[in-house]
């Protein structure tokens, strides 16, 4: 398993990735297990929730995987990762956004708890410096599975995976997306069923320095995630 410097603070992604997905809870929300409410009262007023981002248009940038295995309990999970991070701050308020993409691989009770969700912050300063530019997300999704995670069953089956992220702005510019580690737990209701996300956890991975623009500058980028899925 490679090593990787990670910031000390595990979400649920019930609104993440995220992880801000992982996820995905808006950027800068801690929560508890996945689909269940906070485990504190807020200690200020809650905001207003965000609101959802706007229907997509034929220049959206987000990933729509085809021909994924649904008995594959791999394919689900690295499918789901890729849309839960896939953002286009064009018409995405915030991540939760593209969480509520990802539900078609939910269990019908955690799409039911995504979609009864509202988001009741903004979505961090990293997600500003992607707006900014109008800018989409790209993610790599890799296995960070080191053998230690616990044993699938015939209906059960644990994901642990890595997503790293870039940013592309329609005006040129180029940043880091989305990174974290993921832990997924998946349902099916027999073999050869289809598997289903029931839980996910995210932990919010450190993000390095954005390369520079070649085209345009860019608001100053913060060195680490402010953390959905």
């Amino acid at each position: 398993m490679r090593t990787r410097t990670i910031i000390a603070v595990v979400v649920s992604v019930t609104g993440l990735l995220a992880l801000t997905g992982c996820g995905l809870r808006d950027q800068g929300e801690s929560v508890g297990a996945a689909g269940s409410s906070p485990s504190a009262a807020p200690s200020v007023a809650p905001k207003a929730p965000l609101p959802s981002g706007k229907p997509l248009g034929a220049d959206a940038q987000v990933p729509s995987p085809s021909g994924v295995d649904g008995t594959d309990a791999t394919e689900v999970s690295e499918a789901w990762a890729e849309v839960a991070y896939g953002y286009d701050t064009k018409y995405d308020s915030g991540p939760h956004d593209a969480v509520l993409r990802s539900a078609r691989w939910f269990t019908a009770k955690k799409a039911a708890a995504e979609r009864s969700y509202r988001p009741a912050s903004g979505a961090g300063d990293e997600w500003n410096t992607w707006a900014g530019h109008k800018a989409w997300t790209t993610v790599d999704v890799t296995s960070d599975d080191d053998g230690d995670g616990l044993t699938d069953t015939a209906v059960l089956a644990y994901r642990a995976l890595f997503v790293e992220g870039s940013a592309h702005g329609r005006d040129g510019w180029t940043g880091t997306g989305p990174r974290a580690n993921v832990f997924l737990k998946l349902t099916r209701t027999g073999r050869g069923e289809q598997w289903h996300v029931a839980e996910a956890t995210a932990v919010e991975a450190a993000v390095p320095p954005s390369p520079s623009s070649s085209s345009t500058s860019s608001p100053s980028t913060p060195s680490s995630p402010d953390h959905p899925e």
